[in-house]
């Protein structure tokens, strides 16, 4: 396991409740969903998309996929569905583009 470090700060009340609310919602401990919220604001940051360059790409997949899914990524809080999926689009591209 990761080594960690303590985080503490003072944030306004309806912003404490509205991660709070959001929290209990998704199920996840305190140290989960803010490592989640965290690592998930950094991704953005870094690939720095603005609404004119991300495209939605929505598709239906099995019920079994997608257990198989959740359960990779419940088992990583660090690592979102849409994080997830987008890497492995990302690899499969990759691959494909070396050999030809």
């Amino acid at each position: 396991m990761a080594q960690t470090k303590n985080l503490c700060a003072q944030i306004p009340i309806a912003l404490h409740q509205k991660v709070c609310t959001n929290k209990e919602q998704s199920e996840l401990t305190l140290n989960q969903y803010v490592t989640q919220l965290i690592t998930e604001y950094y991704e953005m940051k870094e690939m720095k998309p603005s609404m004119a360059q991300t495209r939605t790409l929505a598709l239906q997949i099995s019920e079994e996929l997608f257990a198989r899914i959740k359960k990779h990524v419940d088992a990583m809080p660090h690592l979102t569905p849409k994080a997830f999926i987008t890497q492995l689009i990302t690899k499969a591209l990759d691959e494909i583009e070396a050999q030809e």
